[in-house]
């Protein structure tokens, strides 16, 4: 029945954006005490993109899912930050006093977190049976 996976593919994708932004702003408020609007959208999308990239190779290593989510959430940021931060000036973060940034929006020691991020979502899919 294609009605009843499209609406599974639905509700797994929205689970997925909703859990991702949520999770991550409720990371950002604990480690930072603040978050902000476009980080929740910014988090769900990657996740998202993230689900469909495993959904579509179960098989992969999860090093090499952490090298990929690595590049899709840094990508992410640096979109998002040159959006939010430099084009509206919302000052979302600055990473301009991090070594190895590019612009202040992305930077090498949070791409490391990223790549944490990355072995977790790996993990998580994994125990949830996606």
């Amino acid at each position: 029945n294609t009605n009843g996976d499209f609406l599974n593919w639905y509700l797994v994708y929205t689970l997925a954006f909703l859990g991702g932004g949520n999770i991550y702003c409720l990371t950002e408020i604990l480690y930072r005490s603040r978050t902000h609007y476009s980080m929740f959208f910014c988090a769900g999308m990657a996740v998202v993109v993230l689900l469909g990239i495993y959904t579509k190779n179960r098989e992969i290593s999860p090093l090499l899912f952490a090298l990929i989510a690595t590049g899709v959430i840094t990508g992410f940021e640096l979109v998002y930050g040159l959006i939010f931060n430099v084009i509206l000036k919302e000052n979302v973060w600055d990473y301009s006093s991090v070594p190895l940034n590019f612009l202040g929006q992305i930077c090498l020691p949070f791409s490391a977190i990223w790549a944490a991020f990355g072995i977790i979502l790996y993990g998580t899919f994994k125990a949830i049976k996606i």
